[in-house]
């Protein structure tokens, strides 16, 4: 039914050769007989254990035989490739799925091997592993073991106190000096004596609140009583040093003067993207960079500056010759652009304003009365009188003159005066009315900005709003108005101008030498 087959050479002999005795395998061989090559040299032969006459000998021969007649009679190797869908090709498929089924059960697994469980640990262990640990003697603890006293043992009655004490005590917020001392643990009468001594070199009230004191106490007189002030040293001003130091039983004061120096400090650098961040990067302090942005936007809308402008700022700034520094108010700032001043504003006079240079030559002798001839920057676009109003389309006066601007141009006060009203005003929009003195107020509209507040008192020059459109508005102007005895009147009368002064020569000559003093200081933080 089969037909022709080749069946497995001796079993035994394969087990014992390493493989199975014919190269053929199982099955019928289709292919030609290729011709075989000339056999290998002769090896040293082997014991037949099946000349043997043993017992299990002849048993495992006997089995070896039956299990290669029963695979003679099951397993087929058959090409898959020819005879596809007969008989003898199913049962190759069949014997070719059940080896390979063989090989993946018998696949090993690659999992990871499974260590063996630490042991667990009791609260005993833990102790034990606790006392003689090291890791805790590195952040103080006193591990180990406690043993009971020997012999070797000195037990004392009282510990040993240290001769002196050396410690820092600070002057609090509303606090006095001589309760700060008791509660340091001075005795009352030597916290008195040295409160008294200091109040000689400096006024209690001036020793600012956070004012360090270090301190040495001497030995005890007794368990109960306070130890004794041996040394005292403060730094009650900038420029002065305190030392009280104990002298024949009773304290004696030294005062130290330390040098400094008032040299003012002048910053510079690139705007960047914060004006702010690049200040305080150059080393000016919190509160001097507010006052700079306060300062320059009263004549430079930040808007206008450019990430490549420079700011320029002047401190004042004291450099002690113990290398303590200290930095004080605003005394100039400016702004650069291509290296030539857009904005420069410097601390001038008794009131402590800031003056640009322009503003300068417009101050007045005497009382101040003249008025500058324009506001703005700009051109007169509508006159005082009687004409159609554009938006509402009817004739009425027009209480003012209209200056053309462009958009943010800054407005200047025409005269010192006191700022009696700032806010929206109707269809002026954005308002700001001054009143200069003597029945003499002044009124500017359509901002887009204001500067001042009510109450604020202004000087000739100074920025008071920039330039906008609010209210009753076509385009960016400026509405100037001028009161007199609380009426208008043409802000262009040649009376009202004509009292304008001359500028004063000493004044302007000296604000100029203070200008050019701060412009020739080295740029840079202190050393």
């Amino acid at each position: 039914m089969h037909g022709p087959r080749e069946t497995f050479g001796s079993f035994g002999t394969g087990m014992g050769g390493g493989g199975f005795a014919r190269a053929g395998g199982f099955g019928t061989r289709r292919t030609p007989i290729i011709a075989p090559t000339p056999p290998a040299p002769p090896a040293a032969p082997l014991p037949d254990w099946r000349q043997s006459h043993h017992p299990v000998a002849r048993r495992w021969l006997a089995a070896c035989l039956r299990m290669e007649r029963a695979a003679a009679r099951w397993l087929h190797v058959h090409d898959l490739a020819q005879d596809i869908g007969s008989r003898r090709w199913l049962h190759g498929a069949a014997t070719c799925a059940t080896l390979a089924a063989a090989a993946l059960a018998l696949w090993p697994s690659f999992a990871p091997l499974q260590a063996a469980p630490l042991q667990a640990l009791d609260d005993g262990m833990a102790q034990e592993f606790a006392a003689q640990g090291i890791r805790p003697l590195a952040q103080g603890a006193g591990n180990g073991r406690h043993f009971a006293a020997t012999s070797l043992i000195t037990h004392l009655a009282a510990a040993p106190e240290r001769p002196s004490i050396t410690m820092t005590a600070t002057l609090g917020e509303n606090d006095s000096l001589a309760r700060m001392l008791q509660r340091s643990g001075l005795a009352m009468s030597d916290a008195a004596q040295a409160a008294s001594l200091i109040a000689r070199a400096v006024p209690p009230e001036q020793l600012a609140p956070g004012t360090r004191f270090q301190m040495t106490l001497g030995a005890h007189a007794g368990p109960l009583d306070p130890r004794p002030l041996d040394r005292l040293s403060v730094r009650a001003r900038f420029d002065l040093a305190i030392d009280i130091v104990r002298q024949g039983g009773s304290l004696a004061l030294r005062q130290r003067a330390i040098p400094v120096d008032t040299t003012p400090m002048r910053l510079t650098g690139i705007v960047g993207s914060s004006l702010y961040r690049s200040a305080r990067a150059a080393g000016a302090s919190p509160q001097a960079v507010q006052d700079y942005l306060r300062t320059i936007d009263t004549v430079l809308p930040f808007e206008d500056i450019a990430p490549t402008d420079e700011f320029d700022l002047v401190v004042s700034y004291k450099r002690a010759a113990d290398g303590e520094g200290q930095m004080g108010d605003l005394l100039y700032a400016g702004v650069r652009r291509g290296g030539q001043p857009r904005a420069q504003l410097l601390r001038w006079g008794n009131q402590g304003e800031f003056m640009s240079p322009e503003a300068m030559k417009g101050t007045t002798q005497g009382d101040g009365s003249g008025l500058l001839a324009a506001p703005v920057d700009g051109h007169v676009t509508s006159g005082f009188g009687w004409r159609r109003h554009p938006i509402l389309g009817y004739v009425r006066l027009h209480a003012g003159i209209d200056f053309g601007a462009a958009w943010g141009a800054p407005i200047h006060a025409v005269s010192d005066g006191t700022v009696t009203f700032a806010g929206w005003h109707g269809g002026h929009g954005e308002y700001v009315r001054l009143d200069h003195g003597g029945g003499i107020g002044t009124g500017y509209g359509h901002m887009s900005r204001i500067a001042v507040s009510p109450g604020t008192h202004v000087v000739r020059g100074q920025v008071i709003g920039y330039v906008g459109s609010t209210g009753l508005s076509t385009g960016p102007h400026l509405h100037y108005e001028l009161y007199r005895g609380g009426q208008v009147v043409d802000p262009s009368s040649i009376s009202m101008i004509a009292r304008t002064r001359s500028v004063d020569p000493a004044q302007l000559a000296a604000y100029r030498a203070r200008l050019n003093a701060f412009m020739a200081l080295r740029p840079g933080p202190a050393r």
